[in-house]
């Protein structure tokens, strides 16, 4: 869907007929910007490149990044590299990260030990993303693989279980692992019609994500809000990793 004119738009790219882009698509809507939603998982296509786009987002999903079976995964993973080497702002969220990790030569895989992170947990930064992240951020997870770093990612986030869940790719492509998207009514369908993996082993019980959503629901929205600027504005704050940016753009564009 095309863009009013001299309005800009911002692709994103969702993975279920039902979903949509939460509050990532709110607060951008509230910025000014047109969203171009795509379903590639119901044969919708994807642009040729990022010429019609000033960004894009692509959200999580039910599936694995590792699907190589399903042939809008094999798309996406293909389409990554032009978003990144644009130049324009690039998010990965969730399967959108593990997608990116997968683009730029990293691998996708369960915890080791089986550990899943479901409802909310203690996000902490790492030195290099104390400018972008509060120590800590309690925000909510639904997944149960993580990503490696692509050569010449920056690190920028951690957890005890998953020891990636934020990174940077040169300047303007990031990967979040958890799901700043998620408001309120968003998590209490995904607990009560996903419910049964409420059971896996690391999983928050209902009540307990409940009652962490009215404690950190606020201060999400609000750090979501800063993250978007500074995506949006394309950040230069990345300058000091410019070398090993290079490198992990150059990565991504290699496959």
């Amino acid at each position: 869907m095309n863009a009013p004119a001299n309005m800009p738009s911002i692709l994103m790219i969702v993975h279920q007929e039902s979903s949509d882009p939460g509050r990532i698509g709110e607060q951008l809507r509230a910025r000014g910007y047109h969203l171009d939603i795509r379903r590639p998982c119901l044969g919708q296509e994807l642009p040729a490149d990022m010429s019609g786009h000033d960004g894009c987002v692509i959200f999580g999903g039910p599936m694995s990044a590792n699907d190589d079976h399903l042939e809008f995964i094999r798309k996406e993973i293909d389409f990554i590299p032009k978003a990144v080497v644009s130049g324009k702002p690039y998010l990965g969220v969730c399967l959108g990260a593990q997608l990116l990790a997968r683009a730029g030569g990293a691998t996708v895989a369960p915890h080791e030990d089986g550990w899943h992170e479901i409802g909310y947990y203690a996000v902490k930064p790492t030195p290099k993303g104390r400018d972008l992240f509060p120590d800590p951020l309690h925000i909510f997870q639904w997944h149960g693989e993580g990503f490696e770093l692509p050569r010449g990612a920056v690190r920028l986030a951690s957890t005890g279980w998953f020891p990636n869940q934020a990174m940077r790719i040169g300047d303007t492509a990031y990967g979040l692992q958890f799901h700043p998207e998620v408001t309120e009514t968003v998590m209490r369908r995904w607990s009560q019609f996903a419910g049964h993996r409420l059971l896996l082993p690391g999983a928050q019980a209902r009540d307990a994500m409940r009652a962490n959503c009215a404690k950190y629901d606020a201060g999400v929205s609000a750090w979501l809000s800063g993250f978007l600027d500074r995506w949006l504005a394309k950040d230069s704050a990345a300058a000091a990793d410019q070398n090993g940016g290079e490198e992990a753009v150059r990565a991504v564009a290699a496959g």
